[in-house]
């Protein structure tokens, strides 16, 4: 279905209920990425830092947000690492890079070589978002897929099965969309992505499909083009 792909993770889709990572979720994850890359898919992986620290806890802490901003993106290089761990240890060949220099743990972020780590069957992993405070790591998945030229985002939700007109854990009534056009999400909007990774989707014309992670096999599922969860799109 795809030739190359960038998977979008959650900091928290790590987590377990009482730790920071649950082994479990990190081996089933290296497992279907495996299961993709022998399939003869491109896998590029961008994750979160919510498992450490998120942006709305610099009022907590009563710190800088940029502060709190910059912890965040050493979480997801953690992260990163937790992943790469995970998928060598199933025989996975995988790559780090960061945006913010750190030889000593991972390469530094450099396009041309990402895709040549990919060509290569290698995945890659991008850490420390895109090196700077105030953007998300939603907006650094936009920005590596644009610069990777990747087929598709894979937004792999916590629980959620795709993109709802309402909260769906508030409000019975809300009704899935099976698709939509990035011009929708940005009118309605709907909490698919922030508005800046939205943009810089819409203008790329990079394809998302947001679906639950959480269900059995469902990376597998939509890189071999089974339909789940909702599409956006720039036409819908």
């Amino acid at each position: 279905m795809y030739k190359r792909v960038l998977l979008k993770l959650s900091g928290e889709a790590l987590a377990s209920t009482d730790g920071i990572f649950d082994h479990e979720v990190l081996d089933d994850l290296a497992r279907q990425v495996k299961t993709i890359v022998d399939d003869g898919v491109e896998v590029a992986i961008v994750v979160g830092g919510g498992n450490f620290i998120r942006g709305k806890m610099a009022e907590e802490l009563g710190i800088d947000r940029m502060q709190v901003d910059n912890m965040g993106m050493l979480g997801t290089v953690i992260n990163s690492l937790a992943i790469q761990g995970a998928l060598e240890k199933v025989g996975v060949e995988t790559r780090v890079q960061t945006a913010i220099d750190m030889v000593k743990v991972a390469e530094p972020y450099i396009p041309r070589r990402a895709i040549r780590h990919l060509e290569k069957g290698r995945v890659v992993v991008f850490g420390a978002g895109i090196g700077s405070a105030f953007f998300s790591t939603d907006t650094t998945a936009a920005l590596r897929a644009s610069e990777i030229k990747a087929d598709v985002i894979l937004m792999a939700k916590n629980g959620v099965d795709g993109v709802y007109n309402a909260d769906p854990n508030i409000d019975f009534s809300a009704v899935k969309y099976d698709s939509l056009s990035y011009m929708q999400v940005l009118q309605e909007q709907l909490k698919v992505m922030d508005s800046t990774a939205t943009s810089m989707c819409m203008e790329n014309d990079i394809d998302l499909i947001v679906f639950n992670m959480n269900e059995k096999d469902n990376i597998i599922k939509v890189t071999r083009g089974e339909t789940i969860g909702t599409i956006v799109s720039l036409g819908g």
